[in-house]
């Protein structure tokens, strides 16, 4: 047991150092850089200790430092100093609706990451089948190789991290909760570079898809917020 924990307190060590390295906020030499990652890790081992089931996955480092960045830079200095508290509470809150990405047990079950992933194909299959049949029939573009990422990190690896709290703050302000509203992001993502994939073999499809281009983000969420509203045919 002892042994299992040195390990993941070194993972989490690992992780949280290359925790957005272009950002002072997160990396270098400091004082506040290195108290920000003394913090994310402090959350991430005892969310650890607390949830044996999952302990630490890779990752959850790129969940956590959203919100930490958010809480710590509020301009009320008392609230900024409860920053790791209410940091840790709510990533509780995101992780319990999507902790069962993160636990392999599940991964093919009726909760698990790739029967999300399955959720996603089928809502750009309703609302374009051209593209759909194109990626994962002709090409056979399957959306695991993509959209595991995509899902299981929130998009934080596909934008930067100020067009990372934008997407955030439509995920966690919609009232029908994150899970839906992300995989309408992410078709949505996949809806605007359409032309791109339509001419795309699986070489460029795939090469395209793991390193999205750069996009007007309040476009993508307003094309996301229409997939809600309209009926697909």
């Amino acid at each position: 047991m002892v042994v299992a924990d040195t390990e993941i307190i070194e993972q989490i060590d690992r992780d949280v150092k290359r925790t957005h390295p272009d950002l002072h906020f997160f990396s270098g030499d400091s004082s506040d850089a290195k108290s920000n990652q003394d913090a994310l890790k402090n959350i991430l081992i005892v969310f650890a200790k607390l949830n044996p089931g999952i302990r630490y996955v890779q990752g959850m480092n790129e969940l956590l430092a959203p919100l930490f960045y958010v809480f710590k830079t509020d301009p009320n200095e008392e609230d900024a100093a409860s920053a790791e508290a209410d940091t840790f509470f709510c990533f509780v809150e995101l992780l319990s609706g999507f902790r069962d990405h993160f636990c392999q047990q599940l991964d093919n079950s009726v909760v698990g990451i790739r029967s999300t992933i399955t959720k996603l194909s089928q809502l750009l299959k309703e609302h374009d089948e051209e593209l759909w049949r194109h990626l994962e029939i002709t090409t056979k573009v399957n959306p695991q190789f993509y959209a595991f990422r995509w899902i299981t990190l929130l998009l934080t690896q596909e934008f930067n991290f100020a067009d990372s709290l934008h997407i955030w703050d439509t995920l966690l302000s919609d009232p029908e909760g994150p899970q839906e509203t992300l995989l309408r992001v992410c078709c949505a993502m996949l809806i605007l570079i359409r032309r791109r994939l339509l001419a795309g073999d699986f070489t460029s499809n795939l090469k395209l898809l793991q390193n999205y281009p750069p996009t007007n983000i309040r476009h993508l969420l307003y094309v996301a917020n229409k997939l809600r509203v309209q009926s697909p045919g």
